[in-house]
């Protein structure tokens, strides 16, 4: 039904729009580990989607990869190389996703690496909810009227996935609150704040270039602690997507729009260096509308 308004207000029709790209609500993800298959789960009915709307859907973006051997994430590796095209931007550039992990993609023309750095907001939103009840750190005031535990952070920076090789990915619940455990609210927030920037700062010297800009996409761009943070604990230049023309809250969404047409056409989307799979794989279920 959000499909059918969406469409409504910007005056299309069913009929001119060749598929909807819906992914569905991750309520699991397992990644695969010493050669066992991982496994994802993502909510949503993409055959009653095709019903409701009247149109092709592309869902369940993630098995094919996974049967294949990958992570299943990140899959947007891809869309954010056609970004920095667009952009006119190369190997001293990044695209970090800022949603509940977080995820880097750098490209040096063809050659993509995509991998999930740790996370996100979850962590400091899960806190501020359990201490305050508020859903989230808004501008990242509570965290800002803290002070970070930098021997704390230390020790949290010491995590094995920071370090480990990519293709790697993450589920919400990987990296938790408790974290933060004896933190007063304010400077536990703030040291969750500075967690996942730190982070990122370990992700990208995993990479053959450390890149000298990060454009941030997703919810965390708005909150100011964070960006400034990321800035402090990367030595990178910080910019929010819509500084350099693109849209930090639609690029999820334009992704797998993207992905969709991609699925349809038989084109890959995810790359060894992205998910870990052998070879380029596309994936991607398609539904058809019903017609009597």
């Amino acid at each position: 039904h959000a499909v059918n308004l969406f469409l409504d207000k910007h005056g299309y029709k069913a009929s001119d729009i060749s598929a909807v790209g819906f992914h569905g609500q991750t309520v699991l993800h397992i990644a695969p580990e010493n050669g066992k298959r991982g496994y994802t789960r993502q909510l949503g009915d993409g055959q009653r989607m095709a019903e409701i709307v009247g149109t092709d859907v592309v869902f369940d973006f993630r098995s094919a990869d996974m049967d294949a051997g990958g992570h299943g994430a990140p899959l947007s590796a891809i869309y954010h190389q056609a970004m920095l095209r667009k952009i006119h931007f190369g190997p001293d550039s990044a695209i970090l996703n800022l949603g509940g992990v977080a995820n880097i993609t750098w490209c040096d023309g063809d050659n993509m690496i995509a991998f999930d750095t740790g996370p996100a907001n979850a962590p400091v939103n899960d806190w501020v909810e359990a201490h305050s009840g508020a859903d989230m750190d808004i501008d990242g005031k509570i965290a800002a009227s803290g002070t970070v535990d930098e021997d704390r952070l230390k020790e949290l920076l010491k995590h094995q996935f920071l370090a480990a090789p990519y293709p790697k990915s993450l589920d919400r619940f990987d990296f938790l609150a408790s974290m933060a455990d004896g933190l007063d609210l304010a400077d536990g927030a703030a040291t969750l704040t500075a967690f996942t920037a730190g982070s990122v700062g370990k992700a990208l010297d995993l990479l053959p270039q450390r890149p000298k800009r990060i454009i941030v996409c997703g919810g965390g761009r708005k909150n100011p602690y964070m960006m400034k943070e990321l800035g402090k604990r990367t030595g990178a230049e910080i910019v929010p997507a819509e500084s350099v023309g693109l849209r930090g809250d639609a690029v999820e969404a334009e992704c797998f729009a993207y992905l969709a047409i991609r699925s349809k056409r038989g084109l890959p989307f995810s790359y060894p260096l992205t998910t870990g799979v052998k070879t380029p794989q596309t994936g991607g279920r398609l539904a058809t509308k019903v017609t009597a």
